[in-house]
């Protein structure tokens, strides 16, 4: 069974809601009835039904199976945002009845009072929107300072500890995290990974150093994040510095790790420093080794926001929401 099969599989063991606030997009409409046929998740159309079932007529997408939450009720939305400032209270009823003007804002509202599991957007919402809608409104869970991203590495002939696959992050969202920043994608890797995939996570922080080997302060923030993270998140098996080979070959940890390590030689998740080393590193495993690159996905929030490329095609962005899906199990 591949990553994906697994992944649509847990999906429709447990379909939870999922919030959409594109809904009056064709391709998110055709991509959501594909959803719905797979039974992998409950959609809530958020938007101006007029105009969801007019895209829906003119793509011949039925909406069975689907619930549309009309944003031109004034009764109704205004209940919500009651709802919701009365547990945010720092964010005011004026402003929420100001930002609810995008669907976006509304379907955030609905995740946050437990309305739905999660949301996903993205293809008339850039990255940058998702994000600062999900942070001010969905916040950002406890240890986390700042949202990233984790993706999945298929690699054909790679053998680490978790068969062909490796989780990576940050390559999309964080430029240049400081330390504080770069613990923060850590643990939320590892909630992540741990969400989707069921393993437990053995994270390594990245580097050009092994454990001392070099010093400069290109290092030092890595091994303050690592100090950072295990303060933070002691459940978790965070560890570092590593350069690559000393994370993932058992052969190689064994000759440069002289200390007790559960994440050396084994890492099934890895950390890399800035987005520089993240964009160079999966480029250069998608041209040399051919391997699939599944997400990126977001991180960080309390509970899942779900983005997409806007030029992700209808099959990408069935399997996005499905893992959407599966983080939301969960409770992430």
């Amino acid at each position: 069974m591949s990553i994906m099969d697994s992944i649509f599989s847990k999906a429709k063991a447990d379909p939870k809601r999922v919030a959409f606030p594109e809904a009056n997009d064709t391709k998110m409409l055709q991509a959501i009835k594909e959803c719905v046929d797979a039974q992998i998740c409950k959609p809530y159309l958020v938007g101006n039904p007029i105009e969801i079932e007019e895209t829906a007529k003119s793509s011949d997408i039925s909406l069975a199976g689907m619930t549309v939450v009309d944003v031109t009720n004034e009764a109704w939305l205004d209940s919500l945002i009651d709802r919701y400032v009365a547990q945010q209270t720092l964010n005011s009823a004026k402003t929420m009845k100001r930002k609810s003007k995008d669907s976006l804002f509304i379907a955030l509202m609905m995740q946050a009072v437990g309305d739905v599991d999660c949301s996903f957007a993205g293809l008339t919402h850039s990255t940058g929107d998702v994000i600062s809608a999900g942070e001010f409104v969905v916040g950002l869970q406890e240890g986390v300072s700042t949202v990233s991203s984790v993706g999945i590495f298929n690699v054909p002939g790679y053998e680490g500890s978790e068969g062909q696959l490796l989780a990576f992050g940050d390559s999309a969202v964080c430029v240049e995290p400081d330390s504080k920043e770069l613990a923060g994608i850590a643990i939320a890797a590892c909630d992540t990974v741990g969400s989707l995939l069921g393993w437990e996570p053995r994270c390594a922080l990245l580097s050009y150093s092994t454990d001392g080997s070099a010093e400069h302060h290109m290092v030092d923030k890595v091994r303050d994040a690592i100090t950072i993270a295990k303060n933070l998140r002691p459940d978790l098996h965070i560890d570092g510095e590593f350069q690559l080979d000393t994370a993932i070959n058992p052969a190689v940890a064994a000759k440069k790790i002289k200390r007790e390590s559960a994440v050396a030689g084994k890492a099934n998740i890895i950390i890399w420093p800035d987005l520089n080393v993240g964009n160079i590193g999966v480029k250069l495993v998608q041209q040399f080794a051919k391997a699939d690159a599944y997400g990126p996905m977001l991180q960080g929030f309390a509970s899942v926001v779900g983005d997409c490329s806007r030029a992700a095609p209808v099959s990408e962005l069935v399997g996005n929401i499905a893992m959407s899906v599966v983080r939301s199990q969960r409770g992430e």
